[in-house]
C-alpha cells in the first residue's frame, strides 16, 4: 500500500496574500473611520474603528502564527512553532474582549450625553466599510471551516460588514429624526455583536490550547473506525489533540490476535494511518499490542 498526501489546508501563499490584503484594507479603513468619527463626533464610527484596529492586529498576529507554523522542529522545539497558531487565536480572543468593554464603556457616557453628528456623512464611511469588509471576508470564505485562525478572521470581517450595515442605517435615521443617542445605542450594539462573535472563538482555542479533542473530530467515531479495521480486536487509550489550528496528533493502543505477525501489524497500521488522514488527523503514534496483554490502566 502506498502512503498519500492529502491536502486538508490552503497553501502559505495564499493565506499570506488573504491576510496581507486585509491587514492593508483595514489599516486604511480604521484611518478613514478614526479621523471622520473625529470629526463628526461619531461614536458608532469611533468604536468601529476600534474594533477594527483590533482586527488589524488579530490579522497580524494570525500571520504571524502562520509564518512560525512553518518552522521547522529543533531539538527543543520538536513540533516547531505550530502550536503558536492556537495561542494567538486564543490572544485574538482575548483582544476582542477588551475591545468589547472600552466600546461599552465609551458608549455608555456618549448615551447618557449625546453629541451632534453629522449622519449623512456617517452612513457614506460606513458604506464603504460595507465593500472593504465583505472583500476581506470573501478571501478568508474558502478556508474558513479548516482553521480557526481562518474561521475568526472570516467571523471578524463578516460581523464588521454587518455592523458597517447598522451604522449606514443609523446614519440615515440620525438625518431625517435627529436622534443622535442611536450613534451611542449603535456603539452598544456593536459591542454586543462582537461579543457574540468572540465567545464561540474563545471557547474553541482555549480548549485547543489545553489539549482537549479538536471540536471537529469525534473520540467515538475515531475509535470506532480504527477498530473496524480487519484484524484489530479492539483500541483503548485513545487520545486526541490539536498540535496547531490545523494539524492534529493522535496517540491509541491497538490490541491484535496472538497470531498476527509483523506484515499484518504493517498493514493495519498504514490502513490506520490513511483513514486516520481522511478523519483530520496528521500525526498518529500506534502502540500495538497482542490480546494475551493485559493492558487496563486508563491515562
Amino acid at each position: 500500500m502506498h502512503d498519500h498526501h492529502h491536502e486538508h489546508t490552503p497553501t502559505i501563499n495564499t493565506l499570506n496574500r488573504a491576510f496581507i490584503i486585509g491587514i492593508v484594507l483595514n489599516t486604511l479603513f480604521v484611518i478613514i473611520e478614526a479621523i471622520f468619527g473625529w470629526m463628526y463626533h461619531s461614536m458608532a464610527l469611533l468604536s468601529d474603528a476600534g474594533h477594527n484596529l483590533s482586527d488589524v492586529a488579530s490579522l497580524f498576529l494570525a500571520m504571524l502564527a502562520y509564518q512560525l507554523a512553518q518552522s521547522k522542529p529543533t531539538e527543543t522545539f520538536t513540533y516547531g512553532y505550530r502550536k503558536s497558531t492556537v495561542l494567538v487565536s486564543l490572544i485574538n480572543a482575548v483582544i476582542l474582549l477588551i475591545a468589547v468593554v472600552a466600546i461599552i464603556w465609551e458608549s455608555i457616557a456618549r448615551f447618557k450625553k449625546p453629541e451632534i453628528t453629522n449622519g449623512e456623512n456617517m452612513a457614506l464611511v460606513a458604506g464603504a466599510g460595507i465593500v472593504i469588509n465583505t472583500i476581506t471576508a470573501l478571501l478568508f470564505l474558502k478556508g474558513k471551516e479548516k482553521d480557526l485562525n481562518i474561521k475568526g478572521a472570516y467571523l471578524h470581517m463578516a460581523a464588521d460588514a454587518l455592523v458597517s450595515l447598522g451604522v449606514v442605517i443609523a446614519g440615515i435615521l440620525i438625518v431625517y429624526t435627529g436622534w443622535y443617542w442611536l450613534d451611542a445605542a449603535l456603539g452598544i450594539a456593536i459591542a454586543i455583536v462582537i461579543l457574540f462573535s468572540t465567545l464561540g472563538l474563545l471557547k474553541d482555542s482555549f480548549n485547543l490550547s489545553i489539549d482537549a479533542v479538536p471540536k471537529s473530530i469525534h473520540l467515538a467515531d475515531i475509535q470506532k473506525m480504527m477498530e473496524s479495521v480487519p484484524g484489530v480486536i479492539s483500541v483503548h487509550h485513545l487520545h486526541v489533540w490539536a498540535i496547531s489550528t490545523t494539524y492534529n496528533a493522535l496517540t491509541a493502543h491497538v490490541v491484535v490476535a496472538d497470531a498476527a505477525d509483523m506484515a499484518t501489524i504493517t498493514s493495519i497500521k498504514q490502513i490506520m494511518r490513511h483513514q486516520l488522514a481522511h478523519a483530520q488527523i496528521q500525526h498518529s503514534t500506534l502502540e500495538f499490542e497482542m490480546d494475551c496483554e493485559n493492558c487496563k490502566e486508563k491515562i
